[in-house]
């Protein structure tokens, strides 16, 4: 697929049937748009049969009417989202026919971050990606992106780390919310600083493994 993709690159002009045959990668423009809603749809299928169901995102930007809308049948249908959108947020978290409210932080602090992190729970057989786009329209139907998935045990727990880290965040999280009043993730309880958290999180696997390796 990484081939199809620098292919395409390097003779645009043959059109786009090299993005088309990838399998494994999700890719934009192309299948990524098709896909992302398939992969919602099947929580909101799950969410219709009592299942348990999740979505979970880590973007820099939420800004895609498509997308947003089919966020909000999941919300509707009782899928639980949680979404970390350091920039552009352009959906509603709170409506009436939701379930339950999405959960969407902002957080802003001394590093500048740009990893992009889907999960969705798939009946308890995740699907994990990490990936180059954000869910505008510019990033699925302008440009040429990619979008990995994670199916490395190891790989999957640290990633779920990074998130429920940043979602624990009550130091420098921003609540997005109807109003746009951008206030603090005041959440009781020990601070977290999520930049931080991540830092130590991340020397402490260095030492460990170096300690390993000294053995």
């Amino acid at each position: 697929d990484v081939n199809r993709i620098f292919a395409y690159l390097e003779k645009p002009k043959a059109g786009i049937k090299h993005l088309r045959l990838c399998k494994t990668l999700m890719v934009a423009p192309g299948s990524m748009r098709r896909q992302l809603i398939a992969l919602v749809n099947n929580e909101i299928r799950n969410a219709a049969m009592g299942r348990k169901a999740a979505i979970t995102l880590k973007l820099n930007s939420l800004s895609d009417p498509p997308l947003i809308q089919k966020l909000y049948e999941a919300a509707a249908a009782g899928v639980d989202i949680r979404m970390v959108v350091r920039g552009i947020f352009c959906a509603k978290t709170e409506i009436r026919k939701f379930k339950k409210p999405m959960q969407a932080l902002s957080i802003v602090d001394e590093y500048l971050e740009h990893s992009r992190i889907m999960i969705f729970h798939n009946n308890g057989k995740e699907h994990m990606y990490i990936s180059s786009a954000d869910w505008m329209v510019r990033n699925l139907d302008h440009r040429i992106e990619a979008a990995c998935p994670v199916i490395e045990p190891a790989l999957q727990k640290e990633l779920h780390d990074f998130v429920n880290i940043q979602l624990s965040d009550n130091v420098k999280a921003r609540l997005l919310t109807n109003d746009l009043s951008n206030e603090y993730n005041h959440i009781k309880g020990k601070p977290v600083r999520s930049q931080h958290e991540i830092y130590n999180y991340l020397l402490s696997k260095s030492k460990r493994s170096t300690e390993l390796k000294n053995k």
